[in-house]
């Protein structure tokens, strides 16, 4: 009888002991069966308990910084987002609280906040420039989505005479007919580039005058909008002076633009975060027991 349960005895801790078999090693911390039993419970397969082991690696390496930058979240955080799960779930707080497995709740609650602001620690220097040209390639107007016309065009902006005689009372006057005689100039086939080129007073100058990508959104764009193929426009007045212009060219973009190069900005973040998190365990010292899986 003694025998019978002392083998009883040594089964039951055996048991014990390989439900809670070290998983993995990671520099000096180590993952249990039990710490991630809850996530156990939801696979099935081999690979993806073992995709489950490496998520929980990379969670502790993310950790281990958030602790050393001092990027832990604070309490108001926790309990702000505790209540917002309640609210989700369309249940009360006392409700949540009371749940057997609110202690993991929290656990989990905390953790997800610190690596997120791990994430925006380690991403807030980033600049990600995307030109016009790569949003149109990247972001192509789709069915059904809204189109938004876009135009270049070329202006010669003049802001000074170069001439003591000329009052200031007189010298819009006089930037106004300067225009209209190059105005006339362009129009009878001169070449607005070279008087840009001249003239201008804008830093476009120096490319004739061309501007990037314009939305249409004003009455003065409008106008310029409105020209017919080589027609100069009226003079009309900008923050940096007095100015005609020329339309050079037209498109038409997604409308959905803002939000796809949101997207792409994003995705640009995720992509050097996720290269990161490699690199930290590049660097530290892993081991998994995939017997024990």
């Amino acid at each position: 009888m003694k025998r019978a349960i002392a083998l009883l005895l040594l089964f039951n801790f055996q048991s014990s002991f390989a439900e809670n078999s070290i998983l993995a090693l990671v520099d000096e911390k180590i993952i249990t069966y039990n710490s991630i039993e809850q996530q156990f419970a939801l696979v099935e397969s081999y690979e993806e308990k073992l995709a489950v082991v490496n998520s929980r690696i990379n969670v502790m390496l993310q950790l281990e910084k958030a602790l050393e930058f001092d990027i832990y979240p604070l309490q108001s955080d926790v309990n702000q987002t505790i209540i917002e799960l309640a609210a989700i779930n369309n249940i009360s707080l006392e409700t949540l609280k009371s749940l057997a497995n609110f202690d993991f709740i929290v656990k989990e609650i905390t953790e997800k906040l610190s690596i997120l602001n791990l994430q925006r620690y380690v991403t807030k220097d980033l600049k990600f420039n995307l030109s016009n040209d790569e949003l149109i390639n990247k972001c192509p107007i789709i069915n059904n989505d809204a189109k938004i016309k876009q135009i270049k065009i070329a202006q010669i902006i003049i802001s000074q005479i170069d001439d003591s005689l000329i009052s200031s009372d007189n010298l819009d006057k006089s930037i106004k007919e300067l225009l209209q005689k190059i105005s006339t100039h362009i129009s009878k086939g001169a070449s607005f580039e070279s008087f840009a080129k001249l003239h201008s007073q804008h830093p476009s100058y120096e490319n004739g005058g061309v501007s990037k990508w314009i939305t249409i959104d004003s009455p003065m764009i409008k106008m310029i909008d409105s020209l017919k193929d080589g027609e100069v426009s009226d003079i009309y007045i900008t923050n940096m002076g007095f100015a005609i212009a020329i339309k050079i060219d037209e498109r038409f973009i997604s409308g959905n633009l803002k939000d796809c190069k949101e997207k792409l900005i994003y995705l640009n973040a995720e992509k050097f975060y996720s290269n990161w998190v490699e690199d930290l365990r590049s660097t530290s010292y892993i081991k998994i027991y995939y017997e024990n899986l």
